[in-house]
């Protein structure tokens, strides 16, 4: 279950003024639980979660009691802001997501009722306000919900229960072409990404095999930003300044490059991934590197450097995708 050993100073810290103590007299003092929005607020540590539920519209939600579950009670996993800056994101770039993402975003973290710490197991899962289920991972002496580690767990508020995490989770709701178009059209970030992805799918008759339908199978991709692909286009003495530019490579070449980028493994977070091959669609093998800090790298069998990954742990609703900053090459020779 949750190794305690890993809660830093900062985390004590936080845990520690979650209480609030008030005197009603000399001899008799009440305990007065604040809800799970002022939690966030009176913590210094909660900042930006404090700011993106008020951009996002849920900081008055999480400050009254839940009429949808007879408890009254929420479950909220509260992403610190290390989590946020993993993303690049503080109280001041928030604005670079579009407004309804956040909003689903923050409330793909809250649950109805009550789920205590006890309750959280590997193999298990949680279903949250929007009807999407998490999972939970054990992996080692962590436990994970999708691939954020759980640094904290069971902190009282009057309307609910917080569990502090280490990444914020992504769920889009959609399919894995159906996310990348998200991306692609902003409706995600203001600005547009993913983009070349998006055309390069499309060019290579691939949109079918990657879109969710009954009985479909899962899959985890490796989605390459818009940087990864102009980075490639110079790579191989072209220039690929706008999405259509990918079209200069061959279709059956940008197939195979594509498919060397999706695993059939019925989807898997960075921490039910280890460090060594797996085999995507495409054929060759692609090598994992360690799991730290949360991600792993990949490398695919043609590329002299491994990729990063810059947004991994997005759930879609036929797999995972990691989003990656190299295109992993196969073996072109």
């Amino acid at each position: 279950m949750i190794n305690k050993n890993i809660l830093s100073k900062m985390l004590l810290a936080v845990v520690a003024t979650f209480t609030l103590v008030s005197c009603e007299t000399e001899s008799n003092y009440e305990e007065e639980v604040p809800s799970i929005a002022n939690i966030a607020v009176s913590n210094a540590g909660f900042s930006v979660l404090e700011a993106a539920a008020v951009q996002g519209g849920v900081a008055v939600v999480l400050s009254n009691n839940n009429p949808n579950d007879a408890s009254g009670d929420y479950t909220v996993f509260a992403p610190t802001n290390d989590a946020f800056a993993r993303l690049g994101l503080n109280e001041e770039t928030l604005g670079v997501l579009q407004t309804p993402f956040l909003t689903n975003t923050l409330l793909y973290h809250v649950s109805n009722g009550n789920l205590l710490g006890n309750a959280i197991y590997g193999g298990g899962s949680s279903t949250s306000v929007l009807g999407l289920d998490r999972r939970f991972i054990e992996r080692g002496n962590d436990t994970f919900i999708n691939g954020s580690k759980i640094l904290a767990t069971n902190i009282n508020a009057s309307n609910g229960t917080v569990h502090v995490i280490d990444k914020v989770m992504i769920a889009t709701g959609v399919d894995i072409v159906q996310s990348a178009i998200a991306l692609q059209s902003s409706q995600v970030f203001t600005s547009p990404e993913l983009s070349f992805l998006v055309e390069a799918v499309i060019y290579a008759d691939l949109a079918g095999a990657l879109t969710a339908s009954a009985g479909s199978p899962s899959f985890t991709v490796f989605a390459p930003t818009d940087q990864a692909f102009k980075d490639l286009g110079t790579a191989l003495g072209l220039t690929f300044t706008v999405p259509a530019d990918i079209r200069q490579l061959p279709k059956d070449l940008v197939a195979t490059v594509l498919l060397n980028h999706v695993i059939g493994n019925n989807g898997k977070f960075t921490s039910e991934l280890n460090a060594g091959t797996v085999t995507p669609l495409g054929g060759e093998d692609l090598t994992l590197g360690a799991f730290t800090n949360g991600t792993l790298t990949v490398t695919g069998a043609g590329n002299a450097q491994a990729a990063n990954m810059v947004i991994p742990d997005v759930q879609t609703t036929n797999g995972i995708v990691h989003v990656i900053d190299r295109v992993l090459l196969p073996n072109l020779n």
